[in-house]
């Protein structure tokens, strides 16, 4: 097997967790690369030209899935090194567990869903297969989340007082409910899962393998080096299109940090300034449309919101998040005198636009079959097949069959730990509707926060934190749309404001301590303390805080009329601007305590909602612009 193929199949770049995996060689990597293709190839069959029952896709790819779960994670990190017979059993049993449901279905419906006691072996066997190999990609904690959503069905539910009481169900009532029923492991989110996500990988896989990332990142070099602060800035603008097709906040950072985070360096930014951005920027990467990570497509199918539509009004707000970063940086550099980068040091505009145009086309295609009324999962099939085409434009950047196979490796290594979090969540969700947790959970936010919407919002914000300190994005998303969506919808709160402030929420435990992968990845790349990387880049994001809160208040989701949606937005920049200021002591000129007490005035006025505080916020603002100048001079 050639040594390149071996390589891109190892790459971690899709995951949403940082979880050593081994690297395979000899006839264990031949056999994992097959499967790995097989499964591109079935995603990519079941969701164009295929016709099989939901359930028994979804059937297929847990198969596929685990199979390859359990041969690229170790059951410890002893074993790290070498693939033990233990792996191979789990492995092959994870593929019967799956095909018996798919062969036996039919022989269940016979029965008139009355399952008999092979049904509920096979059942019980293929939850623990999910929960061990989620331990192994994970950790402990998604797990053990939901083994206490099980036991609280079956045991110690009834035990419990108020709301929070429930009768139990009986044990095979649960197996049948997690192993066939539409809720369970194999149900909404698994259809999530292997239809959109899958989709959606196997493209951002597709985009990498041909060569886009490269040319993202010498695009915004060439775009952005010259300008003060130029790395730093490149690495906003690299890691907002990058993030968007690699779908993870920790593969984006590592991705594109190895290249940012030193440039950073060498140009004078702090080591633990230049891992923040880093990790700041990469955070805002899934929130970025067209594709925004496995969240906007499960988010899609829960609401029933067209896709396109929750890509088109997210594209404003994750717009502004990517600017506000971008002021921390400005004004860094204004303050410590750092100075662009020489001409030398930066890419040919006209040259890099002429070896990557092309790259254009493949996006192009996707955006344009969602517009046409394509499905995602078809527009995104088509958008792959066009980066093949697209490739074929510059000889440089041509795939061959090789590359093909590669980048199908590639996609599907990529789905595995996404695909293993939303298999697992499904034992949560399933859980939940089962027993109406959802709705106790609501009951409970809306004795706390009455009829405060405010108070709503900052306890779904302090759950999102508490969660991902354990939970990927993804899951957390999940867990929380699940649990405290509809107590913002009973608020007055529309349905997509309430996911979206909740999809936000959930990109914050990357870049807020004291568990923040992003930070920390970013703080190993560039030799800083990963602590105080973690607080620098939890105050470089804070957009990703007051941007949501204004879902819930403004018309800047387009629900309202346009010219309120252009002035909220111009609004929210400039008290964005103006908290940078503050918290930065820079904007002119260097500022003292007043000056940066009047600027937090500013940007509280700016972000409230109201035209009148606008108003005021903007000619304190016209003041303070006045006043320094006049310094200055």
């Amino acid at each position: 097997m050639p040594e390149s193929h071996r390589t891109i199949f190892n790459q971690d770049r899709g995951g949403e967790v940082s979880t050593p995996h081994r690297v395979l060689t000899g006839r264990h990597h031949v056999l994992v690369l097959i499967v790995g293709v097989c499964l591109s190839l079935f995603h990519l069959w079941s969701n164009t030209l295929g016709v099989l029952p939901e359930l028994q896709r979804n059937a297929v790819h847990y198969a596929f899935i685990l199979f390859l779960g359990y041969l690229l994670y170790p059951v410890s990190s002893r074993y790290s090194s070498r693939t033990l017979v233990l792996d191979y059993f789990l492995a092959i049993l994870s593929l019967v567990v799956a095909f018996y449901l798919v062969f036996f279905e039919d022989a269940l419906h016979a029965r008139n869903e009355v399952p008999n006691t092979a049904d509920l072996i096979f059942a019980g066997i293929a939850i623990l297969l999910l929960l061990e190999v989620t331990r192994r990609t994970t950790g402990f904690f998604i797990p053990l989340l939901a083994l206490v959503f099980l036991t609280y069905a079956l045991f110690w539910g009834q035990y419990l007082s108020g709301i929070w009481a429930f009768p139990g169900v009986s044990f095979p009532r649960l197996l049948y409910r997690m192993y066939f029923a539409p809720d369970g492991i194999f149900g909404t989110i698994a259809t999530i899962s292997s239809t959109f996500v899958a989709l959606f990988v196997l493209f951002g896989a597709f985009l990498l393998r041909s060569g886009a990332g490269d040319f993202m990142i010498r695009l915004s070099l060439a775009l952005l080096g010259r300008t003060v602060g130029g790395p730093a800035k490149m690495a906003v603008f690299a890691s907002g299109m990058l993030g968007s097709i690699s779908g993870s906040a920790v593969a984006n950072t590592v991705g594109s940090g190895s290249l940012t985070i030193p440039m950073m360096k060498r140009t004078g930014f702090s080591p633990t300034f230049s891992g923040a951005v880093e990790a700041a920027a990469s955070t805002g990467g899934q929130l970025m449309p067209p594709i925004m990570g496995a969240g906007a497509f499960i988010m899609s199918q829960w609401t029933q919101i067209p896709y396109l539509t929750i890509v088109a009004v997210s594209f404003i707000p994750a717009l502004i998040y990517f600017l506000s970063v971008t002021f921390f940086i400005h004004f860094r550099a204004r303050k410590r005198g750092i100075a662009p980068l020489s001409a030398s040091e930066l890419p040919n505009m006209r040259e890099t636009v002429r070896e990557g145009w092309h790259f254009a086309i493949p996006i192009a295609v996707l955006v344009g079959t969602l517009i046409y009324g394509f499905t995602p999962t078809f527009a995104a099939a088509i958008g792959t097949a066009s980066i093949v085409v697209a490739s074929w434009l510059n000889k440089n950047t041509r795939m061959h069959i090789g590359d093909i196979v590669d980048a199908l490796a590639l996609g599907a290594r990529n789905m595995i730990t996404t695909g293993i979090i939303l298999l697992c969540a499904g034992i949560i969700v399933g859980v939940v509707l089962m027993v109406g947790v959802g709705i106790k959970f609501s009951l409970f936010i809306s004795a706390i926060a009455g009829s405060s919407v405010l108070i709503t919002v900052v306890l779904i914000a302090i759950a999102s934190l508490i969660l991902g300190m354990g939970l990927p994005v993804t899951a957390s998303y999940i867990v929380l749309a699940v649990l405290a969506a509809p107590a913002l919808t009973n608020l007055g709160v529309s349905l997509i404001a309430a996911h979206l402030l909740i999809f936000w929420y959930s990109q914050d435990a990357n870049v807020t301590p004291p568990v923040c992968l992003a930070a920390y990845s970013a703080a190993g790349i560039a030799g800083a303390n990963p602590l105080r990387t973690g607080f620098e880049s939890w105050r470089i994001a804070k957009g990703i805080y007051f941007i949501p809160l204004l879902f819930c208040y403004t018309p800047i989701l387009f629900e309202g009329e346009t010219w309120h949606v252009i002035e909220t937005a111009i609004a929210m920049l400039l008290g964005l601007l103006a908290f940078a200021a503050a918290s930065e002591g820079f904007h002119m000129v260097s500022l003292g305590v007043i000056y940066r007490v009047l600027f937090l005035v500013v940007a509280v006025l700016m972000l409230w909602p109201l035209l009148i505080c606008h108003a005021v916020g903007v000619a304190i603002f016209l003041v303070l612009i006045l006043l320094q100048k006049r310094v200055a001079t």
